[in-house]
């Protein structure tokens, strides 16, 4: 692979011969006064070489034949030329507000954005390629007000996006990704370097033409493409670096292990330390500790490696555009073993314009990956094992072919090392994806009516290899027969959309109609077999199930599949009066497979528009260039539940009937026969720009009912739950996106940025005879109930910890359950001199109702300083980890506990003592397990200088060297690796490394 790229590289470089400077001088006027603009920024379009003009609005720039100037300064048009072998150039430019005339990218359609009515958001592309990672969606934190990003730091995983917080229990809430017409789950397939466009559409209004698979926002991606009478622009963006983990959990160290197994009671406990020190004898610090002092987490972390290249070229002739990209992204994990991602892709995208009337485009996308996917699971090994044990025992001449140490040899239960399980297991995956688009655009009535006829294939192939190798650690600790596991998914997604678009403008009417339908089918097939007893397991060449032991399939061989169709009808107008009055008003039609007993759906959706600005009694205002007030409410169905199914069975059982054993039997159901969730929006916002456009302003204010919420209900004598429409939700939330940009001379420019969005959510409706649902383990319970957050996390409130026996016998509680100085006081809720059930309250949610991002920018001649920050309040985080020591007692603590433990009258009022810790009374599910999930942290920060190609010589490229740290800081509370945890339950999550780059662009 490296070889390839180097003769990449060598053909890129030695079209450098091809360019030809030209000195293009020239003064930039004001259309309406002829006054000259100084400040008006001068940049060769596809490129980052410009300036700006001086105070006589004057300019001095280098440029090739073909290459085209854009001029752009705030409160006018944009203005593009191109330059043939002219060397003056003068430009006049027109009044305008800032961007309001710049075209985004909806649903079957583009919309300027002083026209739209909905909560839209965009991202540039420049702000995507500055985060270095394997998904592009995890650029997106911190930068759209209302989108919430937990970050996964295993490498190629998916990062858990949220627009609006949850709209289902039962369905999931990830947004819908359309990439070039084409749905998706998931963008791990993109590479940064291919986007041209990000659009996030937040309302039901705007999602509304996409459907039900639209339910949970919808984020628009438009890959690159060329210009017609472009000269071909090649580029090249690299950069190299390292991940390194970041607040890395502290453990307890051997001393205070040791301390707390003597203070605990135990006689096991204390037997195993006596044990260690007999194996490996005495600390020459402390003689009473054994001498081993192993930091888990630091055997286990490393620092890796993370690379990306891409080069890429555009161009276009008269009648004909292109795009072409290659690039290659690899990074490792930072946990020490086979844990890797790989992925090379190709992009490539031509427009023909066949006649005056007819376009033809293609646009295709290759992705080929490999992963090595973590054993997660060392994670919860690492953080249980105990200090006292070393990764390697020596003693342990038995073990092969590593002789790697077992907590067991000193009397725990488990063998608590990891490494085991991250050296002998090996899972790969194969992942190859196949995006392949054709579209067809005819003028009927030219600039009035077209039909669009655009068909999309994507293909997804998966194939899993997870190999299981044999070793001997102990009698109890050992694989004795090999196994692989070998899976094939075949992944088909074919969508057809047929538009006529109408566009008419009479008078002050304009007018945009856009009628169509859309047709997709789905297929899916996956194949599995495991075999066990490999021959020649030691080489990889063997890991075939040919090589495996044929009787041993028996009952591991699987098939499954699925078909899935849907049709859509749609409509949308668009209207507005002397762009003044705005109206945008949809309705779709859609039927599917998966619903037999409401196989079609209609939801409507409207929005309104009113640009106070172009009123009389706001002219000449001297604070708004431009203010909107926006209003839209609208209806989606949410078709991303599992298909209608189940069974009916009968079982005998025996109860007492009159204190005497009665035979019977039971008729049971459960079988789901789901309508679709409908989510009800309503929003209301305003888009202005303030003091000459220099401040632009987003605010939105949304009120989401889920009504049909599927949620699950209990099933009275059989012990078991269906899934119905019988519950409703409702989330509503303010958002607020700011951005000051301006140019202060010359050499100096800034922007600065900030947006904020509040999230409360709360179940309005359950109906079910218990009147709430639990979900979750019994031991670690999340309750719904009406008033509070869906999956709530419920329990008992930690209100002190007692301190001393007189304590103790004062408090009858105390006294009934026998407990002890070092044990937890709980709230008695219900005044009944009892701690029980129903003493539980909500402890918190995993939901944040608070989340925040910034953003600073500073130019000053060719250097480019950004800073981007995120932060997050009002979540908790379940840690569970910490809780798990109710299912294995013979375990290390984190060194938070083992220093705030409870160890004397007035050491803590918070903690449990080392003995309490192992008593069911303090491990009952409560505040104590219940964190704070806050965070701010340091997003990204990016130093750039760009090297002139005047100062690199004649026929040289311009150069940008870039510098990136990409979440260097992270300021939080809570005791774990990072706050972020998608689902608010920290057992095993993978820790979010820091990402340090440095990188090159190159554009000739």
């Amino acid at each position: 692979m490296k070889t390839k790229f180097s003769l990449i590289l060598l053909l890129f470089f030695s079209l450098i011969s091809w360019s030809q400077q030209i000195e293009v001088n020239g003064v930039v006027t004001s259309a309406s006064d002829g006054v000259p603009l100084p400040g008006v920024s001068v940049i060769v379009e596809g490129t980052s070489r410009g300036g700006v003009t001086d105070f006589d609005g004057k300019y001095s720039i280098s440029v090739q034949s073909g290459e085209k100037l854009s001029f752009s300064y705030i409160g006018f048009k944009t203005q593009t030329v191109t330059v043939t072998d002219q060397t003056t150039i003068n430009i006049t430019l027109e009044d305008d507000v800032e961007s309001l005339n710049e075209v985004v990218v909806i649903g079957y359609g583009t919309q300027k954005k002083a026209d739209l009515t909905g909560a839209i958001a965009t991202v540039k592309s420049e702000e995507i390629e500055r985060t270095p990672n394997s998904n592009v969606a995890q650029s997106l934190q911190g930068k759209v007000a209302g989108v919430q990003i937990t970050s996964n730091g295993s490498p190629g995983d998916s990062p858990t996006v949220r627009i609006r917080g949850v709209g289902s229990y039962a369905a999931g809430n990830n947004p819908l990704y359309v990439v070039d017409g084409m749905f998706y789950d998931n963008i791990d397939f993109l590479d940064s370097s291919q986007i041209e466009s990000f659009s996030v559409l937040k309302d039901a209004s705007s999602i509304s033409i996409f459907g039900q698979k639209g339910t949970n926002g919808v984020i628009i991606i438009e890959t690159k493409r060329g210009s017609r009478e472009q000269k071909p622009v090649f580029t090249y963006n690299g950069y190299t670096g390292f991940q390194n983990a970041q607040n890395v959990v502290k453990m307890a160290n051997a001393e205070q292990f040791v301390t707390m197994a003597y203070e605990s009671g135990s006689d096991a406990d204390i037997e195993f330390v006596e044990n260690a020190i007999q194996r490996y004898g005495r600390s020459r610090v402390n003689p009473n500790i054994p001498n081993v002092n192993t930091d888990w987490y630091k055997e286990v972390l490393r620092v890796a490696p993370i690379t990306s290249h891409n080069i890429g070229v555009t161009g276009g002739s008269e009648n004909v555009n292109y795009s072409l990209n290659a690039s290659y992204f690899s990074q490792e994990g930072i946990l020490d073993m086979k844990n890797e991602y790989e992925r090379f892709n190709i992009q490539s995208s031509v427009d023909v314009k066949v006649s005056d009337r007819l376009k033809i485009g293609t646009n295709a996308i290759f992705s080929n990956a490999t992963k090595y996917n973590p054993e997660n699971s060392a994670w919860f090994q690492t953080y249980f094992a105990v200090p006292i044990l070393p990764v390697y025992d020596e003693l342990n001449v038995d073990a092969d072919p590593i002789p790697f140490s077992d907590a067991r040899v000193l009397g725990y239960r488990g063998s608590q090392n990891p490494f085991p399980v991250m050296t002998f297991n090996n899972n790969r995956l194969k992942i190859k994806k196949i995006l392949a688009s054709i579209n067809m655009e005819y003028q009927i009535i030219p600039d009035k009516l077209k039909f669009r006829s655009a068909y999309s294939h994507d293909y997804s192939a998966i194939s899993e290899r997870n190999v299981r190798l044999p070793y001997y650690i102990t009698e109890n600790s050992q694989r004795e027969v090999s196994s692989i596991r070998r899976a094939n998914v075949a992944y088909s997604n074919q969508i057809w959309d047929n538009t006529l678009t109408y566009t008419d403008s009479f008078g002050d009417h304009n007018l945009t109609v856009v009628a169509g339908s859309s047709y997709r089918d789905e297929q899916v097939n996956d194949f599995s077999a495991t075999g066990n007893n490999i021959q020649g397991i030691g080489l990889e060449s063997s890991w075939y199930l040919n090589f495996a032991d044929p009787t041993s399939f028996s009952n591991q061989v699987n098939e499954i599949g699925d078909r899935f169709y849907a049709m859509a009808y749609f409509g949308r107008a668009e209207y507005n009066y002397k762009n003044k009055y705005l109206l945008n008003a949809t309705i779709r039609t859609e039927g599917d497979s998966k619903f037999p007993k409401e196989i079609w759906v209609t939801t409507p959706a409207v929005g309104l528009g009113w640009v106070l600005t172009e009123e009389s009694f706001m002219q000449d205002n001297g604070i708004f260039d431009f203010l909107k007030l926006r209003a839209s409410w609208g209806q989606l169905a949410n078709g991303s539940l599992g298909d209608s199914s189940g069974t009916r069975t009968v079982s005998t059982i025996t109860t007492a009937i009159n204190d005497v054993a009665t035979a019977g039997i039971i008729s049971s159901s459960n079988y789901t026969d789901l309508e679709r969730e409908i989510l009800e929006e309503t929003n209301v916002g305003i888009t202005a720009r303030l003091f000459d456009s220099r401040l632009s302003l987003e605010a939105d204010y949304y009120v989401r009912d889920t009504k049909k919420l599927v949620i699950p209900v209990d099933q009275p004598i059989v012990s078991n739950t269906i899934l119905e429409n019988v519950g409703e939700m409702r989330t509503q939330g303010i958002e607020v996106a700011a951005n000051w940009s301006q140019t202060l001379n010359e050499n100096w420019s800034f922007s600065v940025g900030a947006n904020i969005a509040t999230l409360n959510n709360e179940m309005t409706k359950i109906n079910s005879d218990a009147g709430y649902f639990d979900t979750g383990q019994a031991e670690f319970r999340q309750r719904s109930m009406v008033g509070e957050p869906i999956e709530a996390f419920y329990g008992w409130e930690v209100i002190g910890v007692y301190q001393n026996q007189e304590e103790i016998q004062n408090d009858p509680i105390a006294v009934a359950n026998g407990l002890e100085p070092g044990d937890f006081k709980f709230r008695d809720i219900d005044e009944d001199g009892d701690i029980d059930a129903s003493d539980r309250a909500v402890l918190g949610s995993y939901l944040p109702s608070f989340v925040y991002g910034g953003n600073l920018q500073v130019s000053y001649k060719q250097f480019d300083l950004s800073v981007s920050f995120s932060g997050q309040t009002g979540n908790d985080i379940l840690n569970r980890k910490r809780g798990e020591v109710l299912f294995t007692n013979d375990t290390n603590m984190d060194a938070d506990f083992a220093i705030n433990r409870w160890h004397g009258e007035g050491t803590s009022n918070s903690y449990p003592s080392s003995a309490g810790r192992r008593k069911a009374w303090n491990q009952r599910m409560s505040t104590f397990f219940v964190e704070d999930g806050s965070y701010f942290r340091v997003q990204n920060i990016q130093l750039a200088y760009t090297i002139p190609s005047s100062k690199l010589g004649d026929n040289m490229p311009e150069v940008k060297l870039i510098f990136t740290a990409d979440r260097p800081l992270t300021v939080f509370n809570y005791n774990g690796f990072n706050p972020e945890v998608s689902n608010g339950i920290d057992r095993e999550t993978y820790p979010i490394p820091a990402v340090y780059t440095f990188g090159v662009n190159i554009k000739i």
